[in-house]
């Protein structure tokens, strides 16, 4: 069988992170999950595949993810060929800065981007470029002292703060449940977490929200960015990845549970969004897996 190690990371709770700066030929490490948070940094990857989650995406000559904490993910050799490749890794958890700290108005950029964290980011060339410098000076001390401390905090500010970042992994298949500051919204996502598998009318939802279905759509958009069908697409396709990756559930009985209507959609709205059918996701992901 096939299954998702746990790491034991080095980090001890006298430091506020640890950070290990190799070269490597190859990526050779099962996809894995662990307690603290990894800001992870990769040149020369170009053909090579990041898991987090449920993404899983081809990179480019440069990779910077942050991973929150306990969920999957690793980096995968898949068509890279160069033998050279650069990967700083730094664990930590957001404890380090302390809880009365982070809650600090001038730490809000930090404190959103931890919440972010839970869902893994990747980050753009802009943003790898307004960090670098910082990442390889922290790298190469000898010695971590009180100042690579505000380096890395300096680190985390200004990808806190850009705009050249995107989330990885669906809410549903990180279990993360992102509230707003609208009850209203609030309601009609618990509604649509609670019943996904089944059929879900925008009329239902409307009621829910009191209002019409046509001022709820416009409503439900300007809230959360996304229609209502594409986040029932998002919640349901989030389940039915879970399934895949963590039973032996046929594809058929998956699309079925997860609210799909016939094998045919299921595996166009797949494709359309994961890049992949379900079966190919499947099959990529638990290759990266270790057998037991």
């Amino acid at each position: 069988m096939t299954k998702i190690i746990t790491e034991i990371t080095p980090l001890t709770e006298h430091d506020c992170f640890y950070l290990v700066d190799r070269e490597k030929k190859c990526f050779d490490f099962p996809i894995h999950r662990h307690a603290e948070m990894e800001l992870n940094f990769v040149t020369n990857c170009r053909g090579a595949q990041r898991i987090v989650g449920d993404s899983i995406e081809e990179l480019d000559n440069f990779d910077l993810a942050l991973v929150g904490p306990d969920l999957e993910h690793c980096w995968d050799q898949h068509n890279c060929d160069n033998s050279n490749k650069r990967e700083i890794t730094i664990q930590f958890r957001n404890e380090f800065i302390g809880s009365q700290m982070l809650d600090k108005n001038q730490m809000r950029p930090i404190r959103e981007l931890f919440k972010k964290a839970r869902n893994g980011i990747a980050f753009g060339m802009t943003a790898i470029m307004d960090v670098y410098g910082r990442l390889d000076k922290l790298a190469r001390q000898t010695s971590p002292d009180f100042f690579s401390v505000l380096n890395f905090l300096e680190i985390l500010h200004t990808l806190a703060i850009t705009n050249d970042s995107r989330q990885l992994a669906s809410s549903s298949f990180a279990n993360v449940h992102l509230s707003t500051e609208s009850r209203r919204v609030n309601r009609v996502e618990e509604e649509i977490n609670k019943n996904y598998a089944g059929q879900i009318s925008l009329a239902h939802l409307a009621d829910i929200a009191g209002m019409t279905p046509t001022s709820f759509s416009r409503f439900f958009k300007t809230r959360t960015g996304r229609t209502v069908s594409d986040y029932i697409i998002d919640i349901r396709l989030g389940h039915a990845v879970r399934k895949l990756v963590d039973t032996d559930m046929t594809i058929a009985e998956i699309c079925y549970e997860c609210g799909f209507t016939n094998i045919s959609n299921f595996n166009r709205i797949f494709k359309r969004e994961r890049g992949c059918t379900p079966k190919e996701f499947r099959e990529n992901y638990l290759k990266t897996r270790i057998i037991v």
